[in-house]
């Protein structure tokens, strides 16, 4: 029997979803790889993995999937990392560049532009790297590490969790936990998933090991301990409850207005927290 793999974002904001993978026993029976969000989603599409920490757009044009249940990478407040940097303020852009790592954050740009910001502007994707970006367009889109390490008192800077939210009224979910369900039917073993992926969570939201990823992560980023701390406790939330599935639900609906997302009927969530063998 082969193992699970799951396909998890080098990004900070995962560190703690993947504390007992990375330092527990979790990581047993499962082969782990580290890559950007869209490309975590393309090994979903391509059965190249069999669980991901998907983009929340993803999930609208991925087939067979089931949502494993509570756990997310959230904002109930600015979350920082998810930052449209401009040399000109809000009215003035014209032309923004987009983070090819994100599926999520792009379509959200495009929603808040075509739903409150006014939608004439022009869209092209690029690598994140900040001043290729800005040479020829005004503003862009970048989301993860790269938006941490942004010198915010350069540019005029919008959190696009922080602006979602003060439009809706609603939390915004950036990404969450997927299975393959075609995947499981492969298992010899019974395997309790939703379980296993809250505990790691919840483990490495304990405060001593929220202190380890501070520590390892600052080296890693060039940021402050604090900043690391402050960032995963206060501006990401771990927790896919009912007002998060609102705003989700809320997102879908509005990129299915504008024609960024296809139209989802449902949310599909793994029936039982147990894999079994078929």
């Amino acid at each position: 029997m082969r193992p699970l793999r799951i396909s998890a974002i080098s990004y900070l904001n995962t560190a703690p979803l993947m504390w007992d993978f990375e330092q527990g026993s979790a990581g047993e029976g499962f082969e782990i790889s580290y890559t950007i969000p869209s490309a975590c989603a393309a090994s979903l599409r391509t059965d190249a993995a069999d669980i991901g920490i998907i983009p929340a757009a993803a999930y609208t044009s991925i087939p067979g999937l089931a949502i494993l249940p509570e756990v997310a990478i959230a904002a109930r407040r600015a979350v920082r990392s998810i930052l449209l940097v401009s040399q000109v303020p809000l009215e003035r852009i014209h032309s923004v560049a987009l983070d090819t790592s994100s599926m999520t954050s792009v379509a959200l740009t495009q929603v808040l532009f075509a739903k409150w910001w006014g939608g004439e502007r022009t869209f092209t994707p690029m690598a994140p790297v900040l001043e290729v970006m800005l040479r020829k367009h005004d503003a862009g889109l970048l989301i993860g590490d790269p938006a941490l390490r942004v010198d915010r008192s350069r540019y005029f800077t919008y959190d696009l969790a922080e602006e979602w939210i003060h439009l809706t009224g609603k939390p915004f979910v950036f990404a969450f936990w997927a299975v393959r369900k075609a995947a499981l039917t492969e298992q010899s073993r019974v395997i309790d998933l939703g379980d296993i992926f809250r505990k790691s969570r919840d483990h490495g939201l304990e405060p001593q090991n929220l202190e380890r990823i501070a520590q390892e992560w600052a080296l890693r980023l060039n940021l402050g301990e604090d900043e690391i701390r402050s960032y995963l406790t206060e501006n990401i939330h771990y927790f896919l409850d009912l007002q998060c599935l609102e705003g989700l639900r809320l997102f879908y609906d509005y990129g299915a207005e504008i024609g960024v997302l296809p139209c989802t009927s449902a949310l599909n969530f793994l029936e039982t927290a147990r894999a079994v063998a078929s």
